[in-house]
């Protein structure tokens, strides 16, 4: 991936992919004039300035900031996609154009994380010391692999076993996303509720579920004539048909459970003339606004160098081997497996110790916070402090993903 230079391309420009690779940077043209209009009062060159001036004209209005920021953290999306690229969900390499297993390509990858960007947003917090880089990377990284175990877990199943796991609320949602009438609805509601109480698997492994026998279609039938007849009038209904509704059940809760990948960058009209992103409004903004992200800045950057300093001074006090392992694990980029054949040990009591020692700088980081910014120890605070401490080490080794090359 080429880097970003100027801040006028860090804030305007967005990723564009050529079958499963990244392809070059495509400029906004209103985003681009914006930051170029911005730029000389503030005279500023901080992406962090910056970031924090978006940040908070995100939360003034949930356009201009939020499209300026969605172009910032292009490249963490990419690296967390990338990287997800490398993994392994189960026994099935992520990354293969086989739809069945559930696995996505590098530039579907990149959307699924891209578009939940708002939530990324809401849960990110400056104050507290995390970068948003940071911080989007591990939260874009949680969103693929989230979403690849669901699509794996769906690939999997055959449309009956997926129609005996289902819940109730969930085939409604599908099927009413699907535009589906109520009348359609509930007529396919009764034919699945048939369904899972007349066929009963006679093993608990249900993923690879064939389907019914004759016999079985038979009685889900009648079920279905009987209690129709009881809620509304009579409606003798073949097997057939009942086992093509229960098809479109599977198939819309598959689509609703995974829907397809969608881009920023679509093209709006059939003549492919302009882009979603065009109609991004031209944002506004105060010299009030601009002094108060000054101040801001110098404050986070205030508290990042003390921050830094009691995890340096917290590093130093570690045992010889935790300071080994970490050197090994951030610096030398090695995996704990690879780890523990290196020091002939067992994987486990690598993750225990790695483990113990990100807790204790985790606790200074903690105990410095309470103390210093007054902050209430809560599980989101604790997760941000978390995040804080992961680029600390990722800087503090230089391996953050971002300085790898591409």
């Amino acid at each position: 991936m080429q880097p970003r230079f100027t801040i006028v391309q860090i804030f305007s420009t967005f990723a564009q992919f050529e079958a499963d690779r990244f392809s070059r940077w495509v400029t906004n043209a209103r985003l681009r004039h914006n930051v170029e209009r911005l730029e000389p009062e503030v005279g500023a060159e901080s992406e962090e300035f910056w970031i924090l001036y978006w940040y908070r004209q995100r939360q003034q209005s949930a356009f201009p900031g939020e499209h300026h920021l969605a172009a910032y953290v292009q490249e963490a999306c990419y690296w967390a996609a990338h990287r997800m690229g490398s993994s392994r969900i189960g026994s099935s390499r992520i990354g293969s154009s086989n739809s069945d297993s559930g696995e996505l390509e590098l530039p579907d990858r990149f959307q699924v994380a891209i578009a939940t960007l708002p939530k990324v947003l809401e849960g990110y917090r400056p104050e507290q010391g995390a970068s948003l880089k940071t911080y989007a990377l591990l939260s874009f990284s949680n969103t693929i692999r989230d979403r690849l175990r669901h699509q794996q877990e769906l690939g999997q199943r055959t449309d009956w076993g997926l129609l005996r796991k289902v819940s109730q609320k969930c085939l409604t949602e599908s099927l009413r996303a699907a535009g589906l009438s109520q009348e359609t609805i509930a007529k396919y509601q009764l034919a699945w509720t048939g369904f899972k109480r007349l066929y009963l698997p006679t093993t608990t492994a249900t993923r690879q579920l064939t389907a019914p026998d004759a016999e079985t279609w038979q009685a889900i039938a009648a079920f279905y004539k009987q209690q129709r007849s009881e809620i509304i009038d009579p409606e003798t209904i073949d097997p057939e048909t009942i086992e093509g509704w229960l098809k479109v059940c599977a198939k819309q809760i598959r689509a609703y459970l995974s829907p397809p990948v969608t881009s920023l960058n679509l093209q709006k009209f059939d003549d492919g003339m302009g882009e979603i992103q065009d109609d991004l409004p031209d944002p506004a903004s105060s010299p009030m606004e601009l002094l108060i992200s000054q101040e801001e800045l110098r404050s986070r950057q205030e508290q990042k160098m003390q921050i830094r300093k009691v995890l340096a001074e917290t590093l130093t006090t570690l045992d010889p081997p935790m300071q080994t392992l970490l050197q090994l694990y951030y610096q030398q980029n090695l995996t704990q497996q690879h780890i523990a054949q290196r020091l002939d040990v067992k994987q486990y009591t690598v993750s225990r110790r790695l483990s113990s020692a990100k807790e204790i700088l985790l606790k200074a980081i903690v105990r410095w916070s309470q103390t210093t910014l007054h902050i209430s120890l809560t599980s989101p605070a604790v997760q941000q402090m978390s995040l804080v401490l992961e680029e600390w080490l990722q800087m503090h080794y230089q391996t953050a993903p971002w300085q790898e090359e591409s």
